[in-house]
């Protein structure tokens, strides 16, 4: 039995759970045998909550403490959402499997179930991210845009207690909630380009462990993996972080991959974009294409 036996890493949060469950639901599919069980490890990111993450030390908080257990064989597998990956691999792992991809748009949830548009001036919305206040600031500039961190039903708890007037999330956590009666408006990806991998489940192990790489092969959806070689790609290329807000997001199209970003100056006063297509075998060269044609034409002002 000991080649059956698979210990997965995850967050403890309710949502990170639920995207445990669904690796391991996945692992079933090939041997009902596998003896699988998840872990709940508490990372920095859940701890740390009234800052942004780029002031604490950027996505990595919330994934480094599971590298750990993983690089020290204390787990098999890492499940992470790959939108709170950093692009730069760590040392010795590997994240080469992708889950089928969930919705990857954002919502928005409002008191007295109102969309952006019929938000009061000066409502005050809640986000956590650069790249979210940018884009509602091209669609509502009268609006007072907030810092919200914490889990899921956290945020909507703040807004019952009248701490915002509205909040914006991804909807595919929403939704493996269960929490879509909440949801006052889908914004379109036309509206909104969500961030490179959203709605990714990405599975990560060890680069020299080979019977978890043949198991995790056997899962990984290769559609999934084209979306997210293109969309990362262009986050490699422009060294991107937590601070960089840049909305990326690729789709197929018969067997053409087409890829669209817009990148954010630091001030949000800058919009630059680009939409370009390939071959889908040629998804990572595009992705590279992107980003560098982002970096030409910013000149770097998205930085600090």
């Amino acid at each position: 039995m000991k080649n059956k036996k698979i210990i997965i890493g995850s967050r403890g949060s309710k949502l990170a759970l639920i995207y445990a469950e669904r690796a391991k639901s996945e692992l079933k599919k090939i041997s009902s045998d596998f003896d699988i069980d998840i872990k709940k490890i508490t990372t920095k990111g859940d701890i740390i909550q009234n800052v942004r993450l780029s002031d604490t030390g950027g996505k990595g908080l919330f994934c480094k403490l599971i590298e750990d257990d993983l690089i020290n064989n204390k787990i098999d597998i890492a499940v992470h959402a790959l939108k709170d990956l950093p692009t730069k691999e760590t040392d010795g792992l590997a994240t080469n499997c992708f889950l089928k991809r969930n919705d990857p748009r954002d919502i928005l949830i409002s008191k007295n179930n109102l969309d952006l548009k019929k938000l009061k001036k000066n409502s005050i919305v809640g986000t956590s991210s650069f790249r979210r206040e940018f884009q509602l600031k091209k669609i509502r500039q009268d609006l007072n845009y907030k810092l919200i961190r914490g889990n899921v039903d956290t945020r909507i708890k703040k807004l019952k207690e009248n701490q915002f007037d509205a909040i914006i999330l991804s909807h595919a956590g929403v939704r493996s909630l269960k929490l879509d009666s909440n949801i006052a408006q889908i914004f379109s990806i036309s509206e909104i380009i969500p961030s490179a991998g959203q709605g990714v489940i990405a599975l990560q192990c060890r680069k020299q462990d080979e019977r978890i790489i043949k198991i995790l092969n056997k899962i990984n959806h290769k559609e999934t993996n084209y979306l997210v070689e293109a969309e990362r790609n262009v986050l490699k290329v422009l060294e991107g972080d937590c601070e960089t807000a840049i909305g990326i997001f690729a789709k197929i199209v018969d067997d053409k991959i087409i890829l669209e970003a817009e990148l954010f100056s630091l001030d949000g006063k800058q919009r630059f974009y680009v939409k370009s297509s390939k071959d889908l075998s040629l998804a990572s060269e595009l992705g590279k294409e992107v980003g560098e044609i982002l970096k030409k034409k910013s000149k770097n002002s998205y930085k600090k």
